[in-house]
């Protein structure tokens, strides 16, 4: 074998080595992603969990609020039973807005707010809402990090033919949150 001969070998073992680490990073941030997926579902299902003891707590007190309480009962695993990033962030925002419906009626009965029970569940309520928001940044952070690398040379020449592709964020559709406030200050008064 000549030295053009051991130059092409050299080049090709090089590219073959590059290619399979591209390949290996690619299959690493895919695999983060499916974890990050994974704690938004484990914190979702804690959620769904705790909702029974919440709604039966106030169920004692809000006698009156029969159509709020049995909404929250009756999805308060649609976020666990989505398929996909789309249908259970969606699920995800509309139970959500249920328990904001359901915090807002415990607001009306004083005893409620005063008792114990609701009050720890209020407080576990709120833990798992901030591990889930964190569970939500890390897979947005992870989905970020893969479609950035899909997306760069020189791994775009290589993910698509490697099966790889983009993958969705976990988005909140409140229209409220998705602009900056309007604030306006009134005239100076001479």
């Amino acid at each position: 074998m000549g030295l053009m001969g051991w130059i092409f070998l050299g080049v090709l073992v090089v590219a073959a080595i590059w290619g399979v680490a591209i390949y290996n990073r690619l299959v690493r941030l895919r695999a983060l992603v499916k974890e990050g997926f994974s704690g938004i579902t484990v914190q979702l299902r804690r959620r769904a969990d705790l909702i029974p003891n919440l709604v039966s707590t106030v169920e004692g007190y809000a006698t009156d609020e029969r159509e709020v309480l049995t909404e929250v009962t009756a999805h308060r695993a649609d976020a666990t039973t989505a398929k996909g990033v789309a249908a259970t962030a969606q699920a995800d925002n509309a139970f959500s807005a249920m328990l904001g419906r359901l915090m807002a009626v415990a607001e009306a009965y004083p005893d409620l707010k005063a008792d114990d029970n609701f009050r720890q569940l209020q407080e576990e309520l709120s833990e798992i809402e901030d591990h889930l928001q964190s569970a939500r940044r890390y897979y947005n952070a992870t989905v970020r990090d893969l479609n950035t690398r899909i997306q760069s040379v020189p791994d775009v020449l290589f993910a698509r033919p490697m099966g790889f592709t983009e993958e969705e964020f976990y988005a909140d559709e409140d229209a409220s949150i998705q602009s900056a406030p309007q604030v306006k200050f009134g005239a100076a008064k001479a």
